[in-house]
């Protein structure tokens, strides 16, 4: 096999004060695995501005002056990391054999791209970054990313565990990717059910570079929300199996209300009246609310609207 073409897609959002040591880091891997004749003289980084409000843009553009393997991708405005990710893959992925993904925070180890690229010239379609442990997390990070994986797999969603975005696909895998047409994205359960050859490599999670986290404890819970939605109906099942229950619980609440009459140790009205309303009030609402949210997602993927726009292009 020749040597492959490997592009790094990573996506930024107010990343100034990491950009100019992660351009640094990621352009001495791709110079390093040239001079081993791993990779190809063509490879490159791009680096997509997801509508920042901070100078990322002007330190990618200078730092595409000053690496020639560096390129650059301003879009239109905000459109959120996935999206920001599909808009670096689908660009560029006529470019190049492979696309590796990296977030520009580096908390993901940069010295498994090497074995990344070999399992690929070995003939692996998806090389999926692992991480080994999460010592460098708080307590409160570790346990909710632990629940998240327990959640999804109770959820029937096809994630590979301690796995984010750090992944290399191949030009065909990016390819089947391209004809996923959703809006709600969850990229790292899309490629799973995309098949081919996929294999893993570990690493430890690094701490990062400067700046703080981009992804609040909303985001986060929003983000594992649209990953269950996204890619599993066990919801909308429990509604079911939550009516199922009720109309139980109503069965020995009727029991025990024909008993209390029976023995006369009963408030006339109480039981039939009260507890049932606001029990089965707070369930409906519940319930409706699940159903809302996919109806809200059923809304979003008919009207088909562009997923982002790109405003700018460095090559």
């Amino acid at each position: 096999m020749n040597k492959p073409q490997i592009g790094i897609i990573s996506p930024c959002y107010n990343e100034a004060l990491v950009l100019n040591e992660t351009s640094l880091r990621l352009n001495s891997v791709i110079e390093e695995l040239i001079l081993k004749n791993c990779i190809s003289e063509k490879s490159f980084i791009v680096f997509i501005d997801d509508g920042s409000n901070d100078s990322t843009w002007k330190i990618i553009e200078e730092n595409a002056k000053k690496h020639s393997q560096i390129k650059g991708l301003k879009l239109a405005k905000n459109v959120g990391h996935q999206n920001a990710l599909l808009a670096g893959l689908l660009t560029y992925k006529e470019d190049a054999d492979a696309l590796i993904s990296i977030d520009a925070d580096l908390q993901d180890d940069i010295n498994v791209i090497e074995e990344m690229i070999i399992k690929f010239s070995q003939g692996t379609d998806v090389v999926y970054g692992v991480r080994k442990e999460r010592k460098n997390d708080s307590f409160f990070k570790r346990n909710t990313a632990l629940l998240f994986y327990k959640l999804m797999k109770k959820m029937r969603v096809n994630i590979v565990y301690n796995h984010a975005d750090f992944r290399l696909c191949s030009k065909r895998v990016l390819n089947a990717l391209a004809e996923y047409g959703e809006i709600n994205l969850f990229i790292r359960g899309i490629i799973p059910t995309i098949g081919f050859n996929q294999k893993t490599v570990y690493y430890n999670r690094l701490e990062r570079l400067a700046g703080k986290s981009k992804y609040s404890i909303l985001k986060m819970i929003s983000f594992a929300w649209n990953g269950i939605t996204s890619f599993s109906n066990y919801p909308l099942r429990l509604v079911t199996i939550i009516g199922f229950a009720i109309f139980c619980l109503c069965l020995i609440m009727s029991a025990y209300a024909l008993f209390g009459l029976y023995t006369g140790n009963y408030v006339p009205g109480w039981l039939s009246t009260v507890l049932p309303m606001y029990f089965l009030g707070g369930v409906q609402l519940f319930c409706f609310g699940i159903i809302g949210e996919y109806i809200g997602k059923i809304y979003a993927e008919v009207k088909q609207r562009p997923r982002y726009f790109i405003d700018k292009k460095i090559d």
